[in-house]
């Protein structure tokens, strides 16, 4: 599914264009939360292990947690810190960079598992909270990078709201897999960075006083200020002053006033 261009001014076909993209940002993030919320539910009501779907650092046995390992957590409170982070960020990404996104999140997934897999303590790692990093260092970095209106206002929206997961991929709690945070935040980050031009830049909006009298837009020179090198000096002079090319006019010194001043 591909998306028309985004445009400065909104139309009703921009419009129509922009709602069709929320309303696939919406229900790609619920499909990912689905199968989270599913999983957990299940293993709690059949009483699973979610241990068996978690990754296990240096142990092929636990590769398959790569994959897996997103859709378990060690306790509903852990699904629920999970929840709303992962809801919104995933949103933002799939309306803001559609295309980007489609490697953006399959790259956040595997490469965060992978780093936790080659890199981690020995334990069994769970949970969705590495991708959710990734997401945010995704969305934080592409405003960096693009910086175009849409990306810069998300970019300050996704750091003033989860800024605070940059602490949590530093060792805190020994019972936190700040290992699985540094991954999803490095993969986010690589992500933007290769990514970044994946999705056109919107055309920036031309103002009336940008354009000449005739309607034609004006050349950036144009509308530059002149440098302060460039700016003529009255008292330096190009030719040499032989009366030929003006005349210079002496002020005659002001007669001295003998009365005291006046003080205010």
């Amino acid at each position: 599914m591909d998306f028309a261009r985004p445009v400065p001014e909104p139309t009703a076909v921009a419009v129509a264009h922009d709602r069709e993209r929320v309303r696939y940002a919406v229900l790609g993030a619920a499909a990912l939360l689905a199968g989270v919320w599913v999983a957990w539910l299940l293993a709690w009501l059949l009483g699973w292990s979610l241990d068996d779907l978690g990754v296990r650092p240096r142990d092929f046995s636990g590769l398959i947690g790569i994959l897996t390992a997103p859709f378990a957590h060690a306790s509903f409170e852990h699904l629920m810190s999970n929840t709303l982070p992962l809801a919104l960020l995933a949103t933002l990404t799939l309306y803001c960079y559609p295309r980007a996104a489609r490697l953006a999140v399959p790259l956040i997934w595997l490469a965060s598992g992978l780093g936790v897999w080659l890199f981690a303590r020995s334990s069994t790692h769970v949970g969705a909270s590495g991708i959710a990093h990734g997401l945010m260092l995704f969305l934080f970095v592409m405003g960096l990078l693009r910086r175009d209106r849409l990306a810069v206002v998300v970019s300050l929206v996704v750091f003033f709201l989860y800024g605070g997961m940059l602490m949590t991929v530093l060792p805190r709690e020994a019972n936190v897999s700040f290992e699985y945070h540094l991954a999803g935040a490095v993969a986010g980050l690589v992500a933007a960075v290769l990514l970044r031009a994946r999705d056109p830049l919107p055309p920036r909006k031309r103002y009336s006083w940008e354009e000449d009298e005739a309607g034609e837009p004006l050349v950036d020179e144009e509308l530059e200020l002149p440098r302060a090198r460039d700016v003529p000096v009255l008292w330096q002079r190009t030719t040499p002053d032989d009366g030929a090319n003006g005349r210079v006019i002496v002020f005659q010194p002001r007669p001295r006033d003998d009365r005291p001043p006046t003080l205010h």
